[in-house]
């Protein structure tokens, strides 16, 4: 099925085969139609273009290392200048849906569908030492459909996945098992997939419970701390929150994939803006999967089904 026949404010209905969820999500304009700052991809395999792009991270040079379903990870200039690129070991059976820039200027990759954890150096190098998983299975250190990884201030592991098996596993820096907390359901504490997870400065683990429409924070240790969100379209209601990201400043930004627009709340919810509508033109978006912020606090978006990355202000 494509999309490319809907207007802006059209309201479609489907089940969600690319989000594992079955429900609906809506397409109407209910965002800020304020325009970006800078816009530029395009569909192509060449060196610069993309092919649905899914994920994004930032490092502390604000270089964006950017996943499509190509099986390529790009790596950028703020502006969108093309740099390098290096191709997955494997992409047969599906692209990574979790990139995460660490302490250490690794690149972390979400490798979904092959059950792991890969780790690689700025440069493209993959440290085989240091992945963790490959293979499928409920026991510690075994993986269902993999979403996404970061560390804490320890160098601790998270690691998200969803399928059978919704949970998060936690490992030491050098890969052993340490907990593991979660479930499939609709339940505090439990998920259905857990699409993104972030690490704040108290290694408290922020997720985006995608298709429970809601957020949920955790200890270090898996304690359920806060939650909160509602299904729906309007300002500050959330509809399959794919990606998340927070500031200096007590703000998290939450990429929305069903609603296709950014939003901005305070740590306990409160909305404090919103970017984007759906649609083909600069400043709109069409379900988006991931945001990354960069050290001059502007967001960059990876626009999925339109090919192409917009940076914003919020």
């Amino acid at each position: 099925m494509t999309f490319s026949h809907l207007k802006t404010g059209a309201v479609l209905a489907v089940v969600l085969l690319t989000t594992g969820c079955n429900s609906t999500f809506n397409l109407s304009s209910s965002g800020s139609s304020r325009n970006a700052e800078l816009v530029w991809g395009q569909f192509g395999m060449e060196d610069g273009s993309f092919t649905k792009p899914r994920v994004l991270a930032i490092d502390q040079q604000d270089r964006l290392f950017i996943a499509d379903r190509s099986g390529r990870i790009q790596v950028f200039s703020r502006d969108g200048e093309f740099l390098r690129k290096w191709w997955l070991p494997k992409y047969k059976n599906g692209m990574p849906s979790g990139l995460t820039i660490d302490d250490d200027g690794n690149l972390l990759v979400a490798d979904t569908h092959y059950f792991r954890m890969l780790v690689y150096q700025p440069d493209g190098k993959l440290l085989k030492d240091r992945t963790i998983g490959g293979f499928r299975g409920y026991r510690p250190g075994e993986f269902n459909l993999v979403t996404d990884v970061d560390r804490d201030s320890q160098g601790n592991y998270y690691i998200a996945e969803y399928g059978e098996y919704d949970r998060i596993q936690k490992f030491t820096p050098e890969g052993e098992f340490v907990l593991q907390w979660g479930k499939l359901g609709r339940k505090p504490g439990e998920f259905v997939r857990p699409q993104n997870i972030t690490i704040d400065k108290d290694d408290n683990v922020w997720v985006a419970d995608a298709c429970n429409h809601r957020i949920q924070v955790f200890s270090s240790t898996g304690k359920l701390l806060k939650i909160w969100g509602e299904e729906g379209h309007e300002p500050g209601m959330l509809n399959y929150p794919y990606d998340l990201c927070l500031d200096e400043k007590g703000h998290l930004y939450v990429c929305e994939f069903g609603n296709s627009r950014i939003q901005k709340f305070t740590l306990d919810g409160k909305l404090r803006g919103v970017w984007g509508t759906y649609g083909r033109d600069k400043g709109q978006l069409s379900r988006p999967w991931s945001l990354a912020r960069d050290s001059k606090g502007r967001i960059h978006v990876i626009d999925t089904y339109n090919h192409r990355v917009q940076r914003i202000r919020l």
